[in-house]
């Protein structure tokens, strides 16, 4: 309780989290479709006990950083709950611009165990971490698949006992990152756009992420109804 206590918090303007698409931090219609998605992934983690869920896409600009974010804001209004989310697309960080907020390290001085999680992570609320990059790597790849940053993940489990971590990560298919990573989470998440991603896209970012860990789902984003999906009994 006192780690957690002890952590820098952090406040955003709910009006910067509305203009970022984070609807989670308070119930209500908008936040509806991500408790339930957040609802169904938290009773088939605990069912596989599960813990370390990996955000990702086959392409950038799906809205995965966004599904992370409101996950973890929606996770926090379980009181009975603690989440961490660590920001590891290392080549273009955003959580830090979602939440209006600066770490005051890297996430490499994280990762490499420079500086301790007490250092670097900071709080929103009293049950959501937040580990956020302040600027984009030069090298993730080598970050992300050294030894050193599977042990500060298993350091942060063991210290803060979290019920979930959420690890927002890079797009499968523009680079070795995520790749890198994935055998440190016991699930990952797909995120796909509706009329962008390519079908074939998503075959191969399923198929690659299976050889890695568990994929636990995919959710289609951005689809909006029509008329005439409103009218169809199919």
């Amino acid at each position: 309780d006192q780690l957690w206590a002890d952590l820098r918090s952090f406040d955003v303007p709910p009006e910067h989290l509305i203009e970022q698409r984070i609807m989670t931090q308070e119930a209500g219609p908008n936040a509806a479709p991500f408790d339930i998605l957040r609802t169904k992934i938290l009773l088939q983690m605990r069912q596989n006990g599960w813990k370390r869920l990996a955000i990702t896409s086959p392409m950038p600009r799906s809205g995965k950083t966004t599904m992370a974010c409101n996950l973890a804001l929606g996770l926090g209004r379980q009181k009975d709950l603690r989440t961490i989310l660590m920001d590891l697309d290392l080549r273009d960080p955003s959580v830090h611009s979602f939440f209006k907020t600066n770490p005051p390290h890297g996430m490499a001085d994280l990762l490499g165990g420079r500086v301790d999680f007490s250092e670097q992570a900071m709080r929103i609320g009293d049950n959501v971490a937040c580990a956020m990059a302040q600027t984009a790597e030069s090298d993730p790849t080598r970050l992300l698949l050294a030894e050193s940053t599977r042990e500060t993940i298993d350091t942060i489990e063991k210290n803060y006992e979290p019920d979930v971590m959420i690890f927002d990560l890079p797009s499968v298919l523009v680079n070795d990152d995520t790749r890198a990573f994935l055998k440190n989470a016991d699930c990952a998440l797909i995120v796909i756009r509706c009329n962008v991603t390519k079908y074939g896209h998503l075959d191969v970012c399923e198929r690659e992420i299976a050889e890695q860990t568990n994929v636990l789902g995919v959710v289609l984003n951005a689809y909006k109804n029509t008329p005439s999906d409103e009218n169809s009994d199919s």
